[in-house]
């Protein structure tokens, strides 16, 4: 049998999902600062992933605080926001990147839950924490930074990027006056670095199989 000619080299992918998120969230960001003060806190809290809203079973929030913003994005922000996610996007497809983002915010979110609802217990009916506003797409970018940085090919500077996030991701959980969004920064890294790493050992494993049978693997 004559071997198939090899295919053309698909054309760069274009990212059009990371610009119309971050683009949405921002228009959404400017709508919400138009609202009265009260108004805008009732929204902004019935959408955040704190613990009065899991522990009463409003898990949809789990995806709505990705949509939603305190402050309209800072411009140095929003433009590192949208580099990585769209780099993500280029590199992994919509679904990839978007699979990126969601593990490291849902996990993040849901891990941060756990520590707050153990500490609420401690603290008791005092503690305001169980109703603080926690909304926005920090958990997703620390993740998704953290997985291109560890699916960087060359080693030494893979190294080098994973653990210099790292550092600066542990620094403010070392700080005096830590809040639990600098621990769940922390933990979307450390997700997104685990989810890189995953997928660097998938494409490698999907390339040696490609070698060894040409055939099956087409």
């Amino acid at each position: 049998m004559a071997p198939r000619p090899p295919r053309p080299p698909r054309p760069p992918r274009v990212p059009w999902a990371a610009p119309l998120y971050v683009g949405a969230v921002q228009l959404g960001a400017y709508a919400t600062a138009r609202l009265p003060s009260r108004r805008r806190t009732e929204l902004l809290r019935a959408h955040s992933t704190n613990v009065a809203n899991l522990r009463a079973g409003r898990w949809g929030t789990l995806l709505t605080s990705a949509g939603f913003v305190e402050e309209p994005l800072p411009v140095p922000y929003g433009a590192a926001l949208l580099a990585v996610l769209g780099t993500a996007e280029r590199h992994w497809g919509v679904r990839g990147a978007a699979g990126v983002f969601a593990a490291g915010h849902l996990g993040a979110s849901l891990l941060v839950y756990a520590g707050l609802r153990a500490r609420s217990h401690l603290r008791g009916p005092g503690d305001p924490t169980p109703h603080a506003i926690d909304v926005g797409a920090s958990y997703g970018f620390y993740a998704t930074l953290g997985a291109l940085a560890a699916s960087v090919p060359h080693r030494g500077i893979r190294a080098a990027a994973t653990a210099g996030l790292l550092a600066l991701g542990t620094r403010p959980v070392l700080r005096r006056g830590r809040t639990f969004t600098d621990a769940g920064h922390l933990t979307a890294l450390a997700l997104g670095v685990a989810t890189g790493a995953g997928i660097r050992a998938g494409r490698h494993g999907w390339k040696g199989a490609k070698k060894r049978y040409p055939t099956a693997a087409r």
